[in-house]
């Protein structure tokens, strides 16, 4: 009885995850792709128990054609965010298309065929977040990290039911299909597993602050594209925007994104989110000593939405916390009063 509403619920609990890492991403576009996305696991994971579980063979033609869009539609999203545009998002309805003339006259060609695209997916989606600050340029800096492990859960997702279901089909195609219903619900259980792995680990990871290499050390051009990050940062106090990316800074300094990504670590040796919290802490530091705002108001104000994003960033930059920070400040300041009224 576990085959309709368990692959059910490990695509809700797939849909809310990433829904989680992904709400600081406003982009129409590549939320279409994600709705799409995930609208098919869920229909996937219902036709999937409705044919191993009460023998609904009327769905056998169509689930491979189903499962073979998800894959291109979770890279499409995921690919979405980066800088670089789009080019011919079409061309992945191929995929689906080979898989449907498959189905109607190959049919000992489906699952090598799924096997190959669920893998050449996921591979390429993983590569896609190693390839560098840029990757996930249209997500907020304080997203980014979420998103990047979204993007590698997915992939994960894909290589996992890649292996799975080319399994399950060789020992269907060996013993039959009486323990199938029994294989499905322990892939989606193992699939769950993952995913609430994920939602509820710490990220143990952390921006690593770069050291400038002597072969890369920063030209008047890094330092003249500097100076045109810092007054679109500062322009309209663009730094305080809690959902600002760098694909929005890059606009707003009519720079490429990898530009712009570049030339901050180069200069700096720091990536673009510690670049544009070194300003926010600035100001937050400002803020706590000249003003009696609290610590969650100032943390609003200057740009980010988490108390523990801004704690970890405060400690990184002053090696303290806001309330020390201010306690140690006001007490230097009656100092210095005092000294200068003696």
């Amino acid at each position: 009885m576990l085959s309709v509403p368990l692959p059910f619920l490990a695509g809700l609990v797939f849909a809310l995850t990433l829904y989680r890492s992904l709400k600081g991403v406003e982009l129409p576009g590549t939320r279409r792709y994600f709705h799409a996305f995930l609208v098919l696991y869920a229909f996937q994971g219902v036709g999937v128990g409705l044919r191993f579980g009460y023998g609904v063979n009327g769905l056998v033609p169509l689930l491979p054609i189903t499962a073979s869009i998800m894959p291109p539609l979770a890279f499409l999203a995921f690919r979405g965010l980066t800088a670089k545009p789009l080019d011919r998002p079409w061309l992945h309805a191929v995929v689906p298309g080979v898989v449907a003339v498959a189905v109607g006259f190959f049919r000992d060609l489906v699952d090598p065929l799924l096997l190959v695209i669920f893998f050449a997916y996921g591979v390429a989606l993983y590569r896609l977040t190693l390839s560098g600050d840029d990757v996930m340029a249209e997500a907020s800096l304080q997203r980014v990290r979420p998103a990047v492990r979204a993007a590698r859960l997915t992939a994960g997702l894909m290589l996992f039911f890649a292996v799975s279901d080319a399994a399950l089909a060789v020992y269907t195609d060996i013993y039959g299909s009486g323990d199938v219903p029994l294989a499905v619900t322990m892939m989606n259980l193992a699939a769950i597993a993952a995913v609430i792995v994920y939602y509820f680990a710490p990220d143990f990871s952390r921006p690593k602050q770069s050291a400038v290499s002597p072969a890369l050390k920063p030209t008047e051009e890094d330092k003249a594209t500097l100076s045109r990050i810092e007054a679109a940062l500062e322009e309209g106090e663009l730094y305080r925007s809690e959902d600002l990316s760098l694909a929005k800074l890059a606009r707003k300094a009519r720079l490429p994104a990898r530009e712009v990504s570049a030339a901050i670590n180069r200069v700096t040796g720091l990536n673009v989110s510690q670049f544009v919290n070194d300003r926010r802490i600035a100001e937050a530091c400002r803020l706590l000593r000249e003003t009696e705002r609290t610590v969650i108001q100032i943390m609003l104000d200057v740009g980010f939405s988490t108390k523990s994003n801004f704690n970890r960033e405060f400690r990184r930059v002053t090696g303290t916390n806001p309330k020390q920070w201010r306690a140690e400040a006001r007490a230097a300041q009656d100092a210095g009063a005092r000294k200068t009224s003696a």
